[in-house]
């Protein structure tokens, strides 16, 4: 059995990671077991949902059939993502599920894809982030899993290391901030390394070669007091060298990524919700009827390219639809000021695709917009038909 870490910032459910999972389950045996570890998020209500949406990425985006479990015994691939990480952690240790991650990595058999709040486990201590930052108590750690001790590290692990949500106020390093994140290092054991990792990227350890390589869009940071070196997306090192860096030794330096090996970063939602919005506004001060129609037909594209997505983070599918909505009312207007047919036909070829897809509100939604508009929408046995309004 293959010997693989995945630790991912965020996006274990996205297009930006799929690379990373294909590449991970290459190296699974044929007939592997592979299983989905619910328990960061099993306290929520839409438990059921998330699982679903996670099983059907995994299916179609990587090609692999994942049971979800409590357990983990006899499984060849593990993943756990969003949700609270300390509720995962009590359960996991009362469980036996602790014990159970902790001699995979020793042992170096299976791989194993923590994410999110699951990554955040990882460590000799855990940030309790809802606690502190949704709940509002004090600035604390709580014993982590230490998966990354058998590999030499004494760390901690922070995964949306470069979260940037807050706008007017800091929630870089999970939501914690500067201010919050320098007190609690000061916490901790000494000669403990804060190892930060981006959104949507992901370090992939080879638990048998030592191999290190940082993937996706972001960078993994080392941080220490009065130091932090960041390793880019296409940096491949080693054990021997992530912990000379999480120990301060003087002189280390690791190289830059190979060139080759740079490939296009994958565009995340929020970055297309902005530039939809942007190219609206373009087209709509033109006015552009056709332009403007093909760029709500691309936010629909993305949005069902990012259905699967578990996270909850800005500029997630509830906030693209909403921008949707919006963009759809203002075709109704512009339409009502602008010629009718040339926007017709991409509109309608948009609601014929919604309804395909069960989403009958945003169908109705359109065809609203369409009648304020000055058009007539009728469903037919052969098809809808399109009339001006009387």
């Amino acid at each position: 059995m293959p010997g693989l870490l995945v630790l991912m910032g965020s996006g274990e459910t996205s297009p930006t990671m799929v690379e990373v999972h294909r590449a991970a389950t290459r190296t699974l045996r044929a007939g592997a077991r592979a299983v989905l570890l619910d328990t960061p998020y099993a306290f929520q209500e839409n438990r059921a949902d998330i699982s679903a949406r996670a099983r059907r990425y995994f299916a179609h985006s990587v090609g692999l059939d994942v049971e979800v479990a409590t357990g983990i015994a006899g499984a060849d691939w593990v993943f756990s993502g969003p949700g609270s990480p300390t509720y995962a952690l009590d359960r996991w240790c009362d469980s036996g599920v602790a014990g159970d991650l902790r001699a995979r990595v020793r042992a170096r058999q299976g791989v194993t894809v923590l994410a999110s709040a699951a990554a955040c486990t990882a460590g000799l201590a855990t940030v309790p982030v809802y606690e502190i930052y949704k709940v509002g108590a004090e600035p604390h750690w709580r014993e982590g899993l230490d998966l990354l001790e058998p590999l030499g590290l004494q760390a901690v692990l922070i995964p949306h290391f470069d979260n940037a949500e807050g706008g007017t106020h800091d929630t870089r390093y999970c939501y914690l901030g500067e201010r919050r994140l320098s007190r609690m290092e000061r916490e901790l054991p000494p000669g403990t390394a804060v190892l930060g990792i981006d959104e949507h990227t992901a370090v992939v350890i080879d638990l048998e070669s030592q191999a290190v390589q940082v993937a996706g869009r972001g960078g993994l940071t080392v941080r220490r007091p009065g130091s932090a070196t960041v390793l880019p997306a296409g940096t491949r090192t080693d054990l021997a060298e992530l912990r000379r860096l999480a120990e301060g030794v003087a002189g280390t330096s690791v190289p830059p990524p190979p060139v080759a090996e740079a490939a296009p970063a994958e565009v995340t939602l929020e970055e297309t919700i902005r530039s939809c919005e942007e190219r609206f506004a373009a087209a709509a001060g033109e006015p552009d009827l056709v332009a403007a129609a093909q760029i709500v037909l691309d936010l629909e594209a993305e949005i069902v390219k990012w259905a699967a997505d578990t996270e909850e983070d800005a500029g997630g599918v509830d906030q693209a639809r909403e921008l949707m909505r919006l963009l759809i009312a203002r075709l109704g207007e512009l339409a009502s000021t602008g010629g009718l047919r040339s926007l017709v036909e991409p509109l309608l070829a948009l609601r014929a695709e919604l309804r395909e897809e069960g989403r009958y509100d945003v169908a109705d939604a359109l065809r609203a917009a369409m009648h304020a508009g000055g058009v007539v929408v009728e469903d037919t046995p052969d098809g809808p038909r399109w009339a001006p309004a009387p």
